[in-house]
């Protein structure tokens, strides 16, 4: 295959060249390219004269497409875009892409995706380009939605990482944007606010009872004893749907789906921890997967910190954190029927009680019936004494996941 440029939007995609060995060696050294990108450790001089060797050859193979992503001005190495297989008999190819961190923020990756995206189609006569990334790659995400791929899903088990997968999405002919269009997922959508939320390390939410600071963080290995104390509480056994022989194994099964929900944009989990930071309760805020705008909030409480108001705190400050940055427009709260104490700490927040769903829950093979409350943003009930938040920097679930 004959090696070509493309030129669009203010950028030039040409084949590599040696003379930008030393540009590609200094890329290589940043952190976030080389947390999310398969580039050898650590990244040599010899490394990056290997790469455009390799991609040199891939060109006269015609196996690859490989571009080195420059200002069409200066000249200048800006990042990578390329068709990382390229199958004829198919029709399609897998894209990748990077931004040198001194390009970044002028939306390079989107403009290269988009013109290597066109080229493809209309000069390779390919029907299906192809882009997976890691999960909690936020940021080349946020490049694959504006440049018109569709999010299809993820490959489970993508990553020697235990529990680790991959998001998989694809484009068509006809669904590039074209140069200039703001597109889906642009600067100000929601896609944007949330890739901006989960992309960064989980956050330190803030509240405070009467007489405590509390904290809510992100739970960590530390915790799993007192998980595994309060999930054999005969009352967290009694009003949610936690396994019945709750053991270790279980809880760090947990910490590790924490983890992933964080990194795919799914749910927050927290611990509640008090003021020696030892764990008080669990609490999350999962997204709905059909409603973009709607979250469904959890929590349990340990045994030893019942009866003190954390709940009601940590309630205040999560659904304000959900409100004001991750931009919901309504929250709900689920709970079998008869879970007195997780309803008044609901109704002490500002839910209103919409009324009783009948069978709704799975309770250990059998239906049982759930109350359901709504909170919408102006619910809220004002921060007192028994509930100061200060959301720092900071699934429905499965109905019935509620404790006292």
């Amino acid at each position: 295959m004959e090696p070509v440029e493309i030129t669009e939007a203010g950028l030039t995609l040409r084949p590599w060249r040696p003379t930008d060995a030393d540009d590609l060696h200094r890329a290589g050294q940043d952190p976030e390219i080389q947390r999310w990108i398969d580039f050898p450790r650590p990244y040599r001089p010899q490394e990056a004269q290997r790469f455009i060797a390799d991609r040199t050859r891939q060109w006269a193979a015609a196996t690859a497409a490989a571009f080195a992503v420059c200002d069409a001005a200066t000249g200048r190495l800006l990042g990578a875009a390329d068709l990382q297989s390229i199958d004829r008999s198919r029709q399609l190819s897998e894209i990748g892409y990077w931004t040198a961190p001194w390009a970044r923020g002028q939306g390079v990756a989107v403009r290269a995706v988009r013109a290597l995206a066109r080229w493809s189609f209309a000069e390779l006569d390919l029907r299906r380009l192809l882009w997976t990334s890691r999960a909690g790659n936020h940021a080349a995400r946020l490049v694959a939605l504006r440049s018109g791929f569709r999010i299809e899903g993820r490959l489970r088990a993508a990553d020697p990482a235990p529990g680790s997968y991959e998001w998989v999405g694809s484009l068509l002919p006809g669904e590039v944007p074209a140069p200039g269009e703001v597109g889906p997922a642009g600067p100000g959508s929601l896609e944007a606010r949330r890739a901006a939320v989960f992309g960064r390390a989980q956050p330190t939410l803030f509240a405070s009872t009467s007489r405590r600071e509390l904290r809510l963080r992100p739970l960590e290995e530390r915790d799993l004893d007192a998980v595994v104390i309060t999930c054999q509480d005969p009352d967290t056994l009694r009003w949610t749907t936690v396994p019945e022989a709750y053991d270790r194994a279980a809880a760090v099964s947990f910490l590790a789906h924490c983890e992933d929900c964080w990194a795919g944009g799914t749910a927050a989990c927290f611990v509640i921890a008090d003021e020696q930071d030892r764990y008080a309760g669990s609490i999350d805020l999962r997204l709905s997967s059909g409603d973009p705008l709607l979250a469904t909030v959890g929590f349990m409480t340990a045994p030893h910190a019942r009866g003190r108001g954390y709940q009601t705190a940590a309630l205040a400050a999560l659904t304000t954190w959900g409100f004001a940055t991750l931009g919901l427009a309504r929250i709900e709260w689920w709970a079998k029927v008869g879970n007195v104490a997780s309803r008044r700490v609901a109704e002490k927040v500002g839910f209103a009680m919409e009324g009783t769903a009948r069978a709704a829950l799975n309770h250990r093979g059998t239906r049982a019936d759930a109350w359901v409350g709504g909170l919408l943003a102006e619910d809220l009930a004002p921060p007192s004494s028994a509930a100061r938040t200060s959301a720092g920097t900071g699934n429905r679930p499965a109905p019935g996941q509620v404790t006292v």
